[in-house]
């Protein structure tokens, strides 16, 4: 629980660097997330490249500020796991197929695996998702028939922000029905 009480989303980092070990033991958390029928339709894309990294700012509503995070990972939903010869298919976020619904659910919970285990280990963490796919998609080589469902920035956080408010459990909270 005290991951879930301390995550922040973190938009300030230091220069200290993330090694390739410690994004393994994140992406084996998302790994091991669970998934509809098994399906398992995550797939990650590391970014360490600060002219990809500005690339992906700029078509993420231009938050120059994801820049200075020393790795993005860039979380794609695999739709073929669920329709076979999805080659041809464009999706986007006005897809009205169930399936697509499904693979940015899995891959959601997926990325939240990812992120509760960088806090875990004193890695901060940012979810974004404010970009258009057609925009997203050619920076990163990704097919037209894949989701970008988030960009994770990850690094060491060089702020320590307040909690935000929430509402209380009791306003969210039915029994049996509505």
């Amino acid at each position: 629980m005290d991951e879930i009480v301390n995550r922040r989303s973190i938009r300030t980092y230091n220069n200290k660097d993330v090694d390739d070990s410690t994004i393994i033991h994140l992406l084996e958390a998302a790994r091991l997330a669970p998934s509809g029928s098994n399906t398992q339709p995550w797939n990650f894309i590391i970014v360490r490249s600060n002219v990809t990294k500005a690339k992906i700012a700029s078509v993420d509503h231009n938050q120059t500020w994801m820049i200075q995070s020393p790795v993005h990972i860039v979380c794609v939903a695999d739709i073929g796991v669920r329709i076979q010869n999805s080659i041809e298919m464009s999706l986007q976020e006005e897809s009205p197929m169930e399936e697509l619904k499904q693979i940015i659910r899995d891959t959601a919970i997926a990325a939240e695996h990812i992120i509760l285990s960088a806090e875990d280990i004193g890695l901060s963490t940012c979810w974004t998702a404010w970009f258009k796919q057609n925009d997203i998609r050619p920076i990163l080589g990704i097919p037209s028939d894949k989701y970008v469902v988030c960009v994770i920035t990850a690094g060491y956080s060089d702020e320590a922000p307040r909690p935000r408010p929430r509402k209380d459990l009791e306003s969210l909270l039915h029994f049996e029905k509505w």
